[in-house]
């Protein structure tokens, strides 16, 4: 098969366990370049925290905020941020239950508590600075994602009362909202038809469980070896480990690069 475009999640993906790009990934995806495919970033990330490892890598198209927010060489061509209402509502209820909260636009975010240690330990968990404190960022930008802070035995309150919105766990104290049918492979969707593609030009790589729509969509998914074991039966084919140039031996056997 003669894939056209190939889709790289970020964390535990392009990064190693140690955060860094490997020099093979890097090598491996210039080489992809080089014989004409497109390269593209699906991530949970927003895109300021996207940034400096799409620059790194020279991509110009991603899907970020799990698909809510998309861009195609450089152009938005996609974007559904949450209705004021929805937020709202879910911040009374954290409130209420002692839950802090961080709200991302496309072009930054804040916390409604001021140097909380959950928001600070996700935030080193992900090698990023905490955000400021602002009380009501949600009503003055587009908001297209909110980390919730609550434990899994916690989320039911929630989930239960929200129906209109997505659910994402990604740490074991916080919780991914997103809008409703926000998803990689939703994002993957926007940019092959923007692009004149189908799914079946498309590659994608990923470890984490947000990565089971995309994977299931496009016409060859990859999982990495270091990839959530239920990740794993939604692949096509599992590589290496990431740390162990999983990347770079993926597109070896699909014949992408040599």
């Amino acid at each position: 098969m003669a894939y056209k475009i190939v889709f790289f999640d970020i964390d535990g993906t392009l990064l190693n366990t140690e955060h860094a790009i490997p020099q093979s990934t890097v090598d491996a995806v210039n080489r992809l370049r080089q014989n004409g495919i497109r390269v593209a970033i699906a991530t949970g990330r927003s895109p300021y925290h996207l940034m400096p490892i799409a620059k790194q890598l020279g991509i110009d198209t991603f899907i970020g905020f799990n698909g809510s927010y998309v861009v195609s060489e450089q152009k938005v061509i996609h974007h559904t941020p949450f209705a004021t209402s929805t937020l709202a509502e879910l911040e009374q209820l954290a409130h209420g239950h002692e839950h802090p909260m961080v709200f991302l636009s496309h072009e930054q975010c804040y916390a409604n508590a001021a140097d909380h240690p959950h928001v600070i330990d996700s935030f080193d968990f992900l090698r990023l600075p905490a955000p400021a404190h602002h009380d009501r960022y949600w009503e003055v930008a587009p908001i297209y994602q909110a980390f919730l802070y609550c434990t899994a035995e916690e989320e039911a309150v929630y989930t239960e009362k929200f129906a209109q919105v997505s659910y994402v766990r990604w740490h074991n104290r916080v919780l991914d909202i997103l809008p409703k049918g926000g998803s990689k492979a939703r994002g993957i969707e926007a940019i092959l038809k923007h692009e004149g593609l189908t799914p079946a030009d498309a590659v994608a790589f990923g470890d984490g469980l947000n990565d089971r729509e995309m994977l299931s969509y496009v016409g060859m998914g990859v999982a990495m070896g270091n990839a959530h074991e239920e990740l794993k039966p939604f692949a096509n084919m599992v590589t290496r480990h990431v740390n162990e140039d999983g990347i770079r031996h993926g597109l070896l056997q699909l014949g992408l690069i040599n």
